[in-house]
């Protein structure tokens, strides 16, 4: 196998079986949210300090969250924030789990809003947001015969409007994402409408992601998981940290990006 697609599963191979791809968003083929990890720290710091200095045990309790909750829908970390706050005495009686999600949001949309007007003024192209080859990959999946699924943990209005502004979102069968003011993992529910109501076996189907959840989901149900260890900054190669996360989630393969067709038609046998 190709050195750009690391094998952790010689006995767990698509042989040609995959027949329903789900796809993260964020970090797997957008680049659009890249940094909200540095967001969400700061926000997280910020409020469980009430404001104060805070030294190395906080931001590395808060750095292990967010490594260990990514992929999961926003308000799972949202509602562990507000606990933490909570805990340490600085908790409002006015203040439930959606307002800590909307200081979130109104923090991380400041860089991202930017990047969407540059897009939609024609000033930047989506290539300069997109994990290299991943349109490629989608279109090679799709004349495969393989639908492709969209499900992500970022509000539904928002990966719809950044999946248009990238020109992708009519290459995904159904796109996903988390219901507005509501707790629920849009990725459950899609793999659990092609499992129930669409009645296709979990190995004919395809978990695709750079966070361990998605991964994990798909390898606790018993279908192949393709983790995507990708560096956002430079759309191409290995992030090392998300390596070692999709690893230990059980990963049956690994990429830093999809420019290399032919492994990854190789690996599916497609």
């Amino acid at each position: 196998m190709n050195d750009s697609l690391k094998l952790l599963h010689p006995n767990h191979l698509p042989k040609g079986n995959v027949r329903a791809a789900i796809f993260d968003f964020d970090g797997t083929f957008s680049t659009l949210r890249c940094g909200w990890e540095k967001v969400m720290q700061k926000l997280m710091l910020d409020l469980i300090s009430g404001g104060k200095a805070y030294d190395d045990a906080l931001i590395n309790k808060v750095d292990a969250y967010i490594d260990a909750s990514t992929g999961i829908q926003t308000v799972y970390q949202m509602q562990w924030l507000k606990d933490q706050v909570e805990e340490a005495g600085y908790g409002q009686e006015d203040r439930d789990v959606w307002w800590y999600k909307d200081q979130y949001n109104a923090r991380l949309m400041k860089e991202i809003c930017q990047r969407i007007s540059r897009l939609e003024k024609g000033e930047d192209s989506p290539e300069q947001y997109l994990v290299a080859g991943a349109v490629n990959f989608l279109h090679t999946l799709r004349n495969a015969g393989i639908a492709v699924y969209l499900a992500s943990g970022t509000d539904h209005k928002d990966v719809l409007h950044e999946a248009t502004v990238l020109g992708v979102a009519n290459l995904f069968s159904v796109i996903k994402g988390a219901p507005e003011r509501q707790v629920a993992c849009s990725k459950e529910a899609v793999l659990e409408m092609l499992l129930q109501e669409s009645g296709l076996p979990a190995e004919s189907i395809l978990l695709v992601g750079d966070g361990k959840v998605e991964i994990a989901l798909g390898a606790k149900n018993g279908c192949y998981t393709l983790g995507v260890a990708s560096d956002e900054e430079n759309l191409r190669g290995i992030n090392p940290v998300k390596r070692k996360r999709l690893q230990i989630a059980g990963a049956d393969a690994i990429v830093g990006d999809f420019e290399n067709l032919c492994a990854l038609r190789d690996w599916l046998q497609i």
